[in-house]
């Protein structure tokens, strides 16, 4: 009886953090179900979501034996009764009840004897999600106490939708399917090659490529892969190869011995041991410096590494991911490359599309999708985009992609009071690095690369804004390249950004 009320106290406090990982949906409410079948102890659940577009629920997800997904009409069923009335039913001998529909028994084989079903909302008074549906429990009936149970844990199922790529417009009921990888939005065309090829890719452990301009989503994607692999439950690392001196890649990857250099008062693990059993993810492998490129390219072939100032020859199981916004080609033909590092790392190349490349309808759900997420982060009241600023965000290029739409969004989030976002409560679209209402120009670091403009500031301004509004006309200057920034500004990427942050 202990071990029951545990399971069913963890599964509440662990729900939330369960259904907003970057898996795929199907596989993420999937095992959701078999999670909420554990705790009621019970055969069978099925999670029914209904589809806003459709009018109907679907039971593509869930713990149903295999075969295509079922589609019931809201109001057949007892789980189409429950999402039409949102009231919880609990039926101990359902063929005596005449909302039973036994059409799902027929179409999967199944038996059901008993059956406990909630709605899922995220709050008592709020609109419908979907239905979870338990059936068939060890006991041989449900209780009072399961049926309390079950709509608690509907309620926190539904706060944790809420959280995820699974959303709805406010007010209305059901859900709308915006990418079929959670915390990723979208589901334009260029993207269906891009979902495929990362499924696909999370399937091996092979080394992947992943190639696209800043602010892509390349790091979210490098996530995807690891959250879909059956390393999933494994760490995933990251290494930034822009925020890494010289002098210290290769203990930074591989770790160092005490005593290997002065300093080193103890051993430390690198990197790549601390990914054993999971992802290295490696951002901007472009700028990783020619001296160690060696080492990495042993270690992607043998994997096999010493640390620095040791002897001993150490073993990884780790899977490889990279990133690069730069011309890899261009770096090889240069010497800034090594072919052989090249072609190691591009085994499965996958290449994101712009956020210009996905089209305008891509753009305004993305907008949608970042400013409900910060209105619900920042406790604002529900965002409503008026046509101007969809007028806006339509004609804005974004060169920073989709980071940059969602820093727009966020600010004007932030300076929405009533929630109605207009062009006012956007960031003004920077083209040049001049900075409006100032007295006294600044020439900024390698001034020929950014074609001699000026940052001009204003008198008596205190350092810290100095220096971030510096940082954002350099970052405007590299067309929203954060790589190229920080090394126009000779720091690291980590740097740059506290600098945008104002820290």
């Amino acid at each position: 009886m202990v071990d029951a009320v545990s399971e069913r106290l963890s599964l509440l406090v662990d729900l939330a953090s369960l259904v907003t990982r970057e898996v795929e949906l199907d596989v993420l409410l999937g095992a959701a179900g078999e999670r909420l079948a554990e705790a009621l102890g019970a055969d069978r659940a099925t999670i029914w979501l209904i589809d806003s577009a459709a009018g109907a629920l679907i039971s593509r997800i869930g713990s149903l034996p295999s075969g295509p997904p079922l589609r019931l009409p809201v109001g057949r069923g007892i789980a189409g009764f429950v999402a039409r009335e949102g009231t919880p039913v609990r039926i101990n001998d359902p063929r005596s009840d005449e909302r039973f529909d036994a059409s799902v028994d027929r179409a999967t084989g199944y038996l059901t004897k008993a059956i406990l079903a909630a709605p899922i909302r995220e709050r008592d008074d709020g609109p419908i999600r979907g239905v979870v549906q338990i059936l068939n429990p060890a006991s041989g009936s449900f209780d009072d106490d399961d049926l309390r149970y079950l709509c608690a844990l509907c309620t926190q199922l539904g706060r944790a939708l809420a959280l995820t790529t699974l959303r709805a417009d406010s007010g209305a009921a059901g859900l709308v399917l915006r990418g079929p990888f959670n915390r990723i939005v979208g589901t334009s065309a260029p993207l269906a090659d891009v979902y495929l090829r990362v499924d696909r890719a999370a399937k091996s452990d092979a080394t992947v490529l992943l190639r696209g301009a800043t602010g892509t989503g390349k790091g979210l994607f490098a996530r995807a892969i690891h959250a879909n692999s059956k390393r999933q439950t494994g760490p995933f690392v990251v290494v930034d190869c822009t925020t890494l001196p010289k002098e210290l890649v290769e203990s930074e990857l591989f770790g160092h011995e005490r005593g290997a250099f002065t300093g080193a008062d103890r051993r430390v693990p690198g990197k790549v041991e601390l990914a054993r059993g999971g992802t290295l993810f490696l951002d901007e492998i472009g700028d990783l410096p020619l001296e160690s490129q060696g080492k990495l390219l042993r270690f992607l072939q043998e994997r096999v590494f010493e640390r620095v100032g040791g002897r001993t020859t150490q073993e990884a199981d780790v899977r490889i991911v990279c990133a690069t916004h730069q011309d890899l080609e261009a770096h090889v033909a240069t010497g800034r490359f090594r072919a052989d590092l090249y072609y190691r790392i591009r085994v499965v190349e996958i290449v994101l599309p712009s956020l210009a490349a996905r089209g305008g309808d891509e753009r305004l759900l993305l907008a949608e999708h970042f400013a409900a997420l910060y209105a619900s982060r920042y406790d604002r009241p529900p965002p409503v985009l008026t046509e101007a600023a969809r007028s806006h965000l339509l004609a804005h290029d974004f060169p920073g992609n989709v980071r940059e739409l969602e820093h727009w969004m966020e600010s004007a989030v932030v300076l929405s009071d009533d929630g109605i976002l207009d062009v006012p409560s956007f960031p003004p679209a920077r083209h040049s690095l001049r900075v409006e209402r100032t007295q006294v120009p600044v020439k900024p670091r390698n001034s020929g690369e950014v074609r001699g403009e000026e940052v001009v500031l204003e008198r008596d301004l205190p350092l810290d804004e100095a220096a971030r509004r510096y940082a954002v006309a350099t970052l405007a200057a590299s067309k929203g390249n954060q790589s190229e920034a920080a090394k126009r500004l000779q720091i690291g990427r980590a740097r740059l950004a506290r600098l945008l942050r104002g820290e």
